[in-house]
């Protein structure tokens, strides 16, 4: 069994019923050992930036770089795993998931945390 199998294994009814897959924008930006990993393409974080000075740190990898550019990911940190539209969020929620991070994905997308900036 691969790590993708065991990852998606785990997460039975409880797993989802609990939110354990899931954080608000105001939880993860409120924690100092967190990183919002920023998975939209290139072209849509340079329209739409998200300069989180005061809370936590931001990471921009687009989704299709994560598997090339996984080392720059901290395996010690809280990921919050972002995107415009919810779906490479859950993507790439699920890859690291596969690889051992600690990763949720943010419940609300890019309107729920454009709100909680504001």
């Amino acid at each position: 069994m691969n790590e993708l199998e065991k990852a998606i294994e785990s997460m039975d009814f409880e797993y989802f019923a609990t939110g354990q897959h899931k954080i608000a924008p105001e939880t993860l930006l409120l924690n100092q050992d967190a990183i919002l990993l920023d998975v939209r393409s290139k072209e849509e974080t340079e329209t739409v930036k998200f300069p989180l000075k005061h809370h936590a740190s931001v990471l921009e990898i687009p989704l299709h770089e994560i598997p090339a550019r996984l080392n720059e990911i901290p395996k010690d940190k809280h990921i919050g795993v972002f995107c415009s539209s919810g779906i490479r969020c859950v993507m790439g929620f699920l890859y690291l998931k596969s690889k051992g991070f600690e990763a949720k994905y943010l419940s609300e997308g890019l309107l729920g945390l454009a709100d909680y900036l504001r």
